[in-house]
């Protein structure tokens, strides 16, 4: 089984795309306009182009109790030479001898592994690279996810060092040794929006949540409306176990016989619903129409992501709740919701295979045009965590027992985001 092939929203035509350029993040509280200082990048040739594919962005605090930066980088060898990327440096754009992080080795590529902080340069639109070389002319992208133990670690704007063996002066005709900055990038341009779980009940699973590859949403990348983008990056994919541990009992075939199947979907926060669709018919559990000959043709821009709600939360954030099922919809396109107000009902529609919750926020009504917005749950009871092996030896089904990893003692949070598999439970109110 791989992740790819397991409850993905993907969008494979739709994909998503980030408003370049803009000075702020949408969020509790957003950062003046030109209130970073300009960075000066010293002069230099630069062989490999770097650009930012994400919006500016903020901290957020992961499950792991540690704030986490995640963003993408698009990096093109304008030379005529080959460039084979040794590390790339992540440092604090006003003192460029600090490096906050490093990446490296199998951090950029590694084929023996499946799951985490590896494989983080990826061929274009997103799949794991074969090595570090990039041909004259050729992109790849860069996936960024930083880690910090307090707020007061996270500078305010980051810089990128490259490491390469490539062109180094435009004469040159042969590879050397090369190192430069690139590409500013302002990280403390707001703060996460807190909003209220989607769903009730205990034992929900973060499936393909962030950070690290592996999964369906940090890595999706999509080439849309002559843009990069990834409105996905912060996506969860909710999916509840029984008492037993297990996402289903009975039929794996079945939609009815998984454990979230018909749970009721809750608005996240007040807002103005933008669009829904309530037209897609329930898929087959086990089988994932994007790899079907059959029903990959079938999948659109409006229908990849199944029946689905798109909420206006206000302060340029929108989210969206979909894969719902057909004819649950309690709402439609201009009517208020008020937070914990049911919406729908989890189903199993669209490029999906098996009954999930796809959530997400971002900053554009339009998954064409959005960039992933991060955000915080504001009370949940954390479990524990499912661990990535036990998720990688599953089938299709998602078979199997999954109450490894659980706390001897459950612990209530406030302000977090679930990281990818961890294991929660939300109030019933």
């Amino acid at each position: 089984m791989t992740l790819s092939a397991t409850l993905v929203a993907v969008l494979l035509v739709a994909g998503s795309a980030s408003a370049q350029g803009a000075s702020s993040r949408p969020g509790d509280q957003a950062a003046p306009a030109g209130a970073r200082t300009a960075v000066t990048v010293p002069d230099s040739f630069s062989p490999v182009v770097v650009t930012p594919i994400s919006s500016p962005t903020f901290p957020w605090l992961g499950s792991d109790q540690k704030y986490h930066v995640s963003y993408d980088l698009q990096l093109t060898n304008a030379s005529r030479l080959p460039a084979t990327l040794t590390q790339v440096q992540v440092v604090d754009a006003e003192h460029p001898d600090t490096v906050v992080a490093t990446l490296s080795s199998r951090q950029l590529v590694d084929p023996d592994c499946e799951y985490g902080a590896c494989n983080l340069l990826r061929v274009l639109p997103s799949s794991n690279a074969t090595d570090t070389v990039m041909p004259p002319g050729q992109s790849r992208a860069l996936m960024v996810d930083l880690t910090f133990d307090s707020l007061d670690q996270a500078p305010a704007e980051v810089v990128h060092r490259l490491s390469l063996t490539g062109q180094a002066a435009p004469p040159a005709t042969r590879p050397s040794p090369i190192s430069y900055l690139a590409a500013p990038f302002d990280i403390s341009s707001g703060k996460p929006r807190v909003i209220a779980p989607p769903l009730r009940g205990d034992d929900w699973v973060a499936a393909n949540g962030c950070c690290g590859t592996g999964g369906a949403h940090r890595t999706a990348l999509n080439s849309v409306n002559g843009k990069l983008g990834n409105s996905q990056r912060f996506a969860i994919d909710w999916m509840k176990l029984t008492d037993e541990g297990k996402f289903y009992s009975g039929d794996k075939t079945k939609n009815e016989s998984y454990a979230d199947y018909g749970e009721a979907v809750y608005a996240v926060a007040d807002g103005t619903v933008s669009s829904t669709l309530d037209t897609v018919e329930a898929g087959t559990p086990g089988i994932l129409p994007a790899n079907d000959p059959v029903l990959g043709p079938k999948l659109t821009v409006q229908n990849v992501d199944g029946n689905h709600i798109i909420q206006d939360l206000g302060g340029g954030v929108w989210a969206m709740y979909a894969h719902l099922i057909k004819g649950s919809l309690l709402v439609k396109p201009g009517d208020k919701v008020k937070k914990g107000q049911k919406i729908a009902d989890l189903g199993n529609t669209g490029n999906s295979n098996a009954p999930h919750l796809h959530f997400q926020l971002m900053d554009n009504p339009s998954l064409l045009e959005a960039d992933a917005v991060p955000y915080v749950i504001d009370r949940f009871t954390y479990q524990g965590q499912i661990p990535s092996t036990v998720w990688l030896a599953t089938d299709d089904y998602l078979s199997g027992t999954f109450l490894q990893g659980r706390l001897p003692e459950a612990q209530s949070r406030t302000d977090e985001l679930p990281l990818a598999l961890a294991v929660v439970d939300f109030p019933e109110s």
